[in-house]
């Protein structure tokens, strides 16, 4: 692929340099458009020994050749790494002030923005705003991450890794290998309510199972995507926009068995990675309960919630694929495949992605990492990542899956 990669002035531009090695290592032709700022931070001759071509940044060089448009009309792909908050703007106005901008403006290639900047600078409402624009138009936003920023900073702002980014970036240009096939995925984590105030419910925030839903629609397919409880809005932000996924929200256990036995029989493949809450209170309280009534200690009766895996496993049409997954806090790797595979034959699955979650992995984060096991418990991927590359490497297994007898 012809690929483009923008580097704008920012710390992160040292990052760039990985970035388009990676690519070239990957077999890709790479070309360099670098602000001027981004030169104060990483040199041209870096850059052009690592893409093996001319970096360009003048927007008025190569006029004969209209090199302003001809290098965003040729481009498989865009990325701009990193982007700064500055950058992120332009890009929204549709600004084309200078080369980036016009190449930019003049491609219809997929454009992957690798943001980065100070924590307060991803939080400011303008910087809100923008990626929201740029999300409902389509453009993919891998990162920010979090860590170690410039100087004594550390929080949210920091630049995905450059091998993360180049096999996140390149899975978004990938087959589309799953056009024709209706897939049903489940995101985010059930509520189950103790009054009209508290509620049971889980950590997950949905991204792992967007991204699944994002990255199939990118390979052709078309997509239901039911969402429990996500209320970051940044998360589900331009997916109608992308096209072929449409959003069902619900909240409850009930809720989402209701709402996934309805599509389920029109599905060819049904992915629940939705974290459901194994339990709810017997009886809802129609009022607030107060603690001057309940007293020093509070009694829960829980009762069982059905088993909605395990209900679609037992209940599906010929030729339907099921993906289970199964978080859990277990250390051990070997015990921890245990446990997938003791579910994947209890629930009946075609596929367990087994993920290992805590108070600081799994659920919440950029980040994922996987085993995906068959229903006869044979390991058959793994992958470590960013979730939008983790979802990917799921739906790998798809087409082979569906088409052994």
């Amino acid at each position: 692929m012809r690929i483009v990669v923008g580097i704008t002035g920012g710390i992160a531009a040292y990052k760039a340099v990985g970035v388009v090695r990676g690519l070239v290592l990957a077999g890709h032709d790479v070309h360099v458009v670098a602000t001027e700022a981004a030169l104060k931070f990483v040199g041209r001759p870096t850059l052009e020994a690592m893409s093996r071509n001319l970096v360009h940044t003048d927007l008025y060089d190569g006029v004969a050749e209209v090199r302003h448009v001809a290098l965003g009309q040729s481009a498989d792909l865009i990325i701009v790494a990193p982007a700064t908050a500055n950058t992120i703007a332009k890009i929204a106005a549709g600004t084309a002030d200078d080369l980036l901008g016009t190449t930019i403006l003049a491609s219809t290639a997929p454009l992957v923005l690798a943001p980065a900047m100070h924590t307060e600078m991803w939080s400011n409402a303008a910087t809100v705003a923008n990626i929201a624009t740029l999300r409902e138009r389509g453009v993919h936003i891998l990162g920010p991450a979090s860590g170690q920023l410039t100087g004594a900073d550390s929080g949210l702002g920091r630049m995905v890794e450059p091998d993360e980014l180049v096999a996140a970036a390149l899975a978004i240009v990938g087959p589309r290998d799953l056009a024709g096939l209706r897939f049903l995925v489940t995101a985010g984590g059930t509520r189950e309510p103790l009054d009209p105030v508290r509620f049971i419910g889980n950590r997950s925030s949905g991204k792992q199972g967007v991204a699944i839903a994002r990255a199939a629609a990118a390979r052709g397919a078309e997509v239901l995507l039911v969402v429990a409880n996500i209320e970051d809005a940044d998360i589900l932000n331009g997916i109608a926009a992308g096209g072929g996924i449409e959003v069902q929200e619900v909240s409850t256990t009930a809720e989402l068995r209701d709402a996934v036995h309805a599509a389920s029989p029109a599905a060819d493949v049904v992915v629940m990675t939705a974290a459901v809450a194994d339990y709810r209170p017997e009886t809802v309280a129609e009022v607030k309960i107060k603690k001057e009534v309940a007293g020093d200690t509070l009694d829960l009766h829980l009762v069982r919630n059905p088993d909605i895996l395990k209900e679609l496993t037992g209940a599906r049409p010929a030729g339907q694929t099921i993906i289970g997954f199964a978080a859990e806090t277990e250390p051990d790797r070997d015990a921890l495949l245990e446990l997938g595979r003791a579910k994947a034959a209890r629930k009946g699955v075609d596929l367990l992605v087994i993920n290992r979650v805590g108070w600081s992995e799994g659920f919440g984060t950029e980040r994922n990492a996987i085993i995906v096991v068959s229903g006869a418990g044979d390991i058959v991927a793994e992958a470590e990542g960013l979730k939008d590359a983790v979802a990917h490497c799921i739906l790998d297994l798809v087409p082979d899956l569906r088409s052994s007898p």
